[in-house]
């Protein structure tokens, strides 16, 4: 068993002062919701087999290890050029250069602000504004990781950027991801946490409760009144810390307790998530107007946190690590 970290007292070093300046350089598609930007803004080859890419992997025991404790980790996921060319993208969101103002909050909004930056950033939907992403190395191999241990039915549902800056010190509280989303008939779901950058126990590593998933989810209330990040109580005596190097990836389900601690470092923490579903609950949701915050946030009403991300009138964003 692993004892959690003490929180550091706060304190915040601004993401890049030039941010704003950056962002009114780029142009939205109002008719699409996509970002238009130079191809090269990418430069990773599109995974036309990720089938290959799997079979290096230990299927049997990952699969193993999700059934028992509810999560498990896979190291490699990209490497090399390919990982440097994502950390280039990210960058271009954190600075503005992509203008992705409409689904970007500070997913820490509960913990006092001492700059003008967030405490700790969550952009949601990037491939709205890079479409092209979802046919390359990350959404590929990561679907298939989803499949490999939930059935051939998993689909995309949602992707978003969770950023904790040099210093922030701003932990995301224990929570289970179903304490945010409809009931639906078919709970298979799993959320995959691929950091960019070196995952520590000093600058925010993924936490988990083992065998958590298999347990009712806990009640949650909202982290500060008025603010939609959720928390509930947890014992975190026997939690599990999951620190990976960076490119490599931890899978939950989404009923699993899991934590971030703060980041104390003088460096950033940049993570990517991507959630999948089976294809039925992805259709059903769309149908009841739940879109994971997807219609922007322009649209956000803290008021209806906890109430599964409504999007006709109201939106809640899916809150993560």
């Amino acid at each position: 068993a692993k004892r959690m970290l003490t929180s550091v007292p706060f304190r915040r070093i601004p993401v890049i002062a030039a941010a704003r300046a950056l962002r009114s350089k780029c142009l939205l598609s109002t008719a699409a919701n996509t970002m238009t930007t130079p191809t090269a803004m990418t430069a990773i080859p599109v995974d036309a087999d990720p089938s290959s890419w799997l079979s290096a992997q230990p299927v049997p025991a990952l699969a193993a290890s999700f059934e028992r404790d509810g999560f498990c980790h896979v190291d490699g996921l990209l490497a090399g050029s390919t990982l440097a060319a994502y950390q280039n993208i990210y960058t271009k969101f954190l600075q503005g250069e992509i203008d992705a103002r409409r689904h970007r909050h500070d997913l820490g909004s509960h913990v006092d602000q001492r700059t003008q930056e967030e405490n700790v950033c969550q952009i949601m939907w990037p491939s709205v504004y890079l479409p092209e992403l979802l046919e390359m190395p990350l959404h590929q191999r990561t679907r298939a990781l989803a499949c490999a241990l939930l059935g051939p039915d998993m689909a995309f549902d949602f992707d978003m950027l969770i950023f904790k800056g040099p210093h922030t010190a701003t932990p995301v509280p224990w929570h289970q991801d179903q304490a945010y989303w409809a009931d639906m008939p078919d709970k298979r779901a799993v959320s995959i946490w691929i950091p960019l950058d070196d995952a520590t126990l000093e600058n925010g590593c993924m936490w988990f409760g083992p065998g958590s998933h298999k347990l009712p989810i806990r009640p949650h209330r909202q982290s500060k009144p008025g603010h939609h990040a959720l928390e509930c109580d947890y014992d975190a005596k026997d939690a599990v810390a999951i620190p990976i190097p960076a490119g490599s990836c931890t899978m939950h389900h989404g009923a699993t307790l899991h934590y971030t601690g703060g980041n104390t470092t003088s460096g950033g923490r940049r993570a990517y998530i991507v959630n999948y579903r089976p294809q039925a609950m992805v259709d059903w949701l769309r149908a009841q107007g739940f879109d994971h915050g997807k219609k922007g946030l322009d649209v956000f009403d803290h008021s209806t946190a906890g109430d599964a991300y409504k999007t006709a009138d109201k939106t809640v964003i899916v809150q993560r690590a």
